[in-house]
């Protein structure tokens, strides 16, 4: 029989997005200030610094589909992800603490070893729990609620250290400093949020496996079901491609605020801010319209509003502040749409899989997801810096033909690459109507999944 899916509780909601909140805190600390901690501050020097992160945000990115393959396999208790969500935290936490408050004296060893750490026990938590929020709910408008409410307490979690940086610099405090305060903040606060989601939030696996067992698939049948999944591979690639057009930007994008709008240096800050309040009060806008629309549809026409905001850039004059702020928030609207709505969109691939395959594999699949997602900032990091300077840009002499390549690549490079994302998603076959049938027919099997729904590529 099929049920229509029960909207979840507000409270189990909640216990759910919180954490998000916590791991997006040391986010920027992390991926931004690392460098200059360890490379300047605590004279490892950046070159060495610079080694040693490579190495971990290698292993970082290779671990992603192995943590993704076992907490599909293995579990605890009739519990799927809640084991790896807490082995994980702690990890993490440790981790966190040696890396953003480390002693005076450290050494590359030390470096490597806490990263690898705190990198292992992200991972660990990340993965399970993004595929927890996939397995939440069966409905496909109700799985885009579960991901706009933990996008959008994600954002406030990036909008949230860059309040604590700038209280602690007020008070005075160096940047050493001010990062173990968001170390230990995100510490306290895990230890409230991820015991509450383990306490109310459901794991449904042993509910799950008691009505419609899984097939045992081995691993290279489970790979090749994952491989021959086309409506997976088509987002995966269109999810690659728009991420690597946000970060060819965002690479620049300070780079852009200095010498191609002129933004004196209190002031650049600002625009980041404006850019992510815009992600988190559009957020509730694409969820009501991916109900009305269909969640690809809406995903393409955010990511053509975010063309049309880019293609305005280079006509917008040096010292056009308020011009470049409309573009920040325009922007920044688009980025919403672009966290909250794909991986909604996974999670009905993930159906579509366990119908054709016999098998769920969502833990894969947003480890994947999350792998795909560190290839594609590499990629526009690699791409972005070294083409700057092929085309002549100089931050010690800079040209206004080096300026002129600096804002091409910034604003139209990013243009070109998304129009390829939206042609990949724009005839996304899982419809609202598509994915009805898919979960009728999930939720008819009684004793495995039987035959296949032909879904069209």
């Amino acid at each position: 029989m099929n049920e229509t899916p029960v909207p979840l509780a507000r409270s189990v909601l909640t216990a759910y997005s919180l954490p998000a909140f916590v791991v997006s805190l040391p986010t920027i600390p992390v991926f931004i200030h690392l460098p200059t901690l360890y490379g300047v501050t605590l004279g490892l020097g950046l070159a060495a610094t610079g080694y040693v992160l490579l190495v971990a945000r290698i292993f970082d990115t290779v671990t992603d589909p192995l943590i993704g393959w076992l907490s599909d396999r293995f579990g605890w208790r009739g519990c799927r992800r809640k084991p790896w969500i807490a082995i994980g935290a702690v990890i993490a936490g440790i981790g966190l603490l040696h890396i953003l408050s480390p002693p005076a004296t450290v050494d590359t060893n030390y470096l490597l070893v806490w990263s690898l750490v705190l990198y292992a026990g992200w991972t660990m938590l990340a993965v399970p729990y993004l595929a927890w929020g996939a397995e939440l709910s069966k409905g496909y408008d109700e799985r885009t609620r579960i991901t706009s409410w933990r996008e959008t307490f994600a954002l406030l979690g990036i909008v949230g250290a860059g309040g604590v940086s700038a209280v602690t610099a007020g008070l005075g405090w160096t940047a050493t400093e001010s990062t173990a305060a968001i170390a230990w903040l995100a510490i306290g606060l895990g230890g409230v949020t991820v015991p509450w989601l383990l306490w109310v939030v459901p794991d449904r696996w042993e509910e799950e496996g008691r009505r419609r067992p899984e097939v045992r698939q081995p691993t290279f049948a489970a790979l090749k079901a994952l491989i021959s999944n086309r409506p997976f591979i088509r987002l995966l690639s269109a999810w690659f491609l728009n991420g690597l057009a946000n970060g060819i930007p965002a690479a620049l994008f300070f780079l852009y605020l200095e010498f191609g709008l002129g933004a004196e240096a209190d002031q650049r800050p600002l625009f980041v801010l404006l850019y992510f309040l815009a992600a988190i009060a559009a957020i509730p806008l694409w969820l009501k319209l991916s109900h009305v629309f269909g969640k690809h549809r809406i995903w393409c026409w955010a990511m053509i509003l975010a063309c049309v905001a880019f293609v305005s850039v280079p006509v917008i004059p040096a010292g056009s502040l308020a011009a470049f702020a409309v573009v920040c928030v325009i922007t920044g609207m688009s980025l919403g749409a672009d966290l909250a709505l794909p991986p909604a969109i996974q999670a009905d691939v993930v159906d579509y899989g366990a119908l054709r395959s016999g098998r769920a594999q969502a833990g894969l699949q947003f480890a994947l997801w999350g792998m795909s997602t560190k290839l594609a900032l590499a990629a526009a990091v690699g791409l972005a810096l070294p083409g700057v300077e092929a085309l002549g840009f100089d931050p010690v002499s800079p040209t206004q033909a080096g300026i002129n390549g600096l804002v091409v690549i910034y604003a139209l490079i990013p243009v070109v690459i998304k129009v390829f994302a939206i042609a990949v998603i724009w005839r996304f076959p899982l419809t609202p109507e598509k994915h009805a049938i898919i979960r009728r027919r999930l939720d008819q099997r009684m004793d495995g999944y039987g035959e296949p729904i032909e879904v069209a590529p």
